[in-house]
């Protein structure tokens, strides 16, 4: 039984025999010219046969490299055409993701789990991001955003609703044993606010004295949080709604693909996977929470 040439000796040879220099060859390899012509004479003694005809200042083809040639060129693009369709279906099962930050880390991540075990077939993975996705550019296939109530229509994307927004009074219990029970408006006037920036960029955003406005209490001034994404640390009691009045966003977070492009069943699968998810949240089991409304 004969020994198979080694790869990398064929790809020298076809090279070489192509382009009829081991100069060119070795540049396209990336190697040296020396190690063309090692590779080379290293398949001419397991074969036992001469490829070249070494001249002063060229290369040709003998007999038995003319009969070589065409069959080792057949064979590296089969193999070149057969890796390119694995890496071709491995990037069809490729799915990018781009979601807020706050997103991403408060509610998507505990979660996804879930949807990889039951899409396999599928490697999603995520990108965390508040600008607008590229879809051209940067590679995404969906996006989740933070955007306005009914966001004005963009032939160049469809954009689905998923959840409204709302903002709800949350803290920590120890607060509550530290400054006692906080059920009223009032109650919360006198308890330390903290207030978060990361929103104050955006137009009509309510604060707290929008909140305090609301609940019937005169001037401004516990965290004025997004009520999705505090839902996990309520659910588990790291953070209580002392005072169960929403404020609404005026926001909601949306599904934004590009149109026009073909409608991948990953695509497909990711969105019915997180409106399931949302739709499965259970508002009524968190303390303070029975009289949130809930709107999407």
């Amino acid at each position: 039984m004969h020994a198979a040439p080694p790869l990398n000796a064929l790809r020298a040879f076809e090279a070489a025999a192509r382009h009829l220099s081991l100069t060119k060859a070795a540049q396209e390899l990336n190697v040296t010219p020396g190690a063309i012509s090692h590779q080379i004479r290293g398949l001419e003694t397991l074969l036992g046969v001469e490829l070249f005809e070494r001249r002063a200042r060229s290369i040709a083809l003998t007999p038995a490299g003319k009969l070589l040639h065409p069959g080792v060129q057949t064979g590296l693009l089969y193999i070149r055409e057969a890796v390119a369709s694995i890496q071709g279906a491995r990037q069809e099962r490729i799915l990018v993701v781009s979601t807020p930050p706050g997103l991403t880390s408060k509610w998507l991540a505990p979660r996804l789990y879930r949807f990889a075990s039951s899409h396999p077939d599928i490697d999603v993975r995520i990108s965390s991001s508040i600008n607008n996705a590229d879809f051209t550019t940067d590679g995404i296939d969906v996006a989740v955003r933070n955007l306005p109530i009914d966001p004005r229509s963009d032939p160049a994307l469809v954009i689905e609703k998923l959840v409204e927004l709302s903002f709800v009074p949350v803290c920590s219990p120890r607060l509550i044993e530290r400054h006692g029970p906080l059920r009223t408006a009032k109650a919360l006037a006198r308890a330390p606010l903290i207030h978060d920036d990361t929103f104050a960029s955006r137009a009509a955003v309510p604060t707290w004295a929008d909140w305090f406005r609301a609940a019937g209490i005169e001037g401004a001034g516990v965290l004025l949080a997004h009520d999705l994404l505090a839902y996990d640390d309520l659910r588990t009691g790291h953070l209580i709604i002392p005072v169960a009045l929403a404020l609404p966003s005026g926001r909601a977070y949306y599904l934004v693909r590009a149109s026009g492009r073909r409608d991948r069943p990953q695509v497909r699968a990711f969105g019915r996977w997180i409106k399931e998810e949302l739709g499965a949240l259970d508002w009524t089991s968190i303390r303070g929470a029975a009289r949130l409304r809930r709107t999407s």
